[in-house]
């Protein structure tokens, strides 16, 4: 099962393995506070699509459609994830964006759930 979570949220044990899936690390967090099991930089968007993207709501479908794009390109990122949730159960997808709606989590989380259901 894979779930997502802001860094900045507090880590439980119902988090599972978490899986820090953002290319920069978190500002302002400790490596014990953020209570990451792997940082797995390889899964984000590319340091291009992020800075084009800007969070920007009217952005966000044509960033969606660039980064499966980018995720179709590297299916050994995405397996490795998928093998992870076989290994762990539950795989928490922590990110550090501000807005909880208008992020590249969403968008991997659903990829993901479609490559583990396969």
């Amino acid at each position: 099962m894979f779930a997502m979570k802001r860094v900045y949220e507090t880590a439980e044990h119902t988090d599972g393995y978490r899986v820090l899936v953002d290319r920069l690390w978190p500002r302002g967090m400790s490596k014990e506070r953020a209570a990451i099991d792997w940082w797995d930089k390889d899964i984000a968007p590319s340091a291009e699509l992020r800075k084009w993207f800007a969070h920007r709501a009217d952005r966000f479908e044509e960033f969606s459609r660039q980064y499966i794009e980018e995720l179709d390109a590297h299916p050994e990122a995405v397996q490795a994830l998928v093998q992870a949730e076989h290994e762990h159960g539950t795989i928490t997808l922590v990110y550090a964006a501000k807005d909880p709606q208008i992020n590249h989590v969403h968008v991997l989380l659903e990829y993901l759930q479609q490559a583990s259901a396969v």
